[in-house]
């Protein structure tokens, strides 16, 4: 995992989860394969009152659930996930459009889901490399999956990357049982606290003597 996608998540974190308060939320991770002993998003979510799992189609470091299907993940009941995150995944799956109504399956009534997903960089197979995704695409993905768009969008002044950053939220259906302890959100600015800085460009000697 490239240190800005952990940035971003670790914004999200405080930015969109502190109005949980210590509210129990069930965290699922997905893709959550540490690959060579890479970093992972767990330590983000170490709160008492919290449960993280990862979730990937193998088993390995990080990995909490096998799913054995990776377009119905029948480990998860419907409607019982609070919180789904995924970072450096989407582009490996061949139709995200499934996975992402598999994430509204599992979602409870007012549950989030941060992806982050590279807009560029070179290919790198895992087992294959499938996509590079813009704003309108995530945005194309949520439509499908009837989630609604919190905060979108690519951070462009980042290297060879250039994640794509996504808060989506399922909808709110009044209160009861069996909802998520989320409100409804609005976009809280991760871009511009989370988002990589434009590089100064430097100036020539000679263009301090231009008009």
């Amino acid at each position: 995992m490239h240190e800005s996608s952990h940035r971003k998540m670790q914004e999200f974190v405080r930015t969109y989860l502190t109005e949980a308060g210590n509210a129990a939320l069930e965290i699922i991770d997905l893709g959550a394969h540490s690959v060579d002993g890479s970093d992972t998003y767990r330590p983000l979510f170490e709160n008492p009152a919290w449960r993280y799992r990862g979730l990937d189609l193998v088993e390995g470091i990080n990995v909490d659930l096998v799913a054995e299907d990776p377009y119905h993940w029948k480990e998860l009941a419907d409607a019982s996930v609070d919180v789904l995150v995924s970072g450096q995944t989407l582009e490996h799956i061949e139709f995200p459009w499934l996975t992402l109504s598999e994430i509204a399956r599992i979602l409870r009534p007012g549950g989030l889901a941060c992806l982050i997903a590279p807009a560029s960089g070179p290919e790198h197979r895992y087992p294959v490399d499938c996509w590079r995704i813009y704003p309108d695409g995530m945005r194309a993905l949520a439509r499908h999956a009837g989630l609604r768009e919190v905060e979108i969008f690519t951070d462009w002044n980042q290297g060879r990357w250039k994640d794509t950053f996504a808060v989506l939220q399922k909808a709110h259906a009044g209160a009861g049982a069996g909802h998520s302890p989320i409100p409804v959100l609005r976009d809280r600015g991760v871009a511009q606290r989370a988002g990589t800085p434009p590089s100064r460009k430097r100036r020539g000697f000679f263009s301090i003597f231009r008009k």
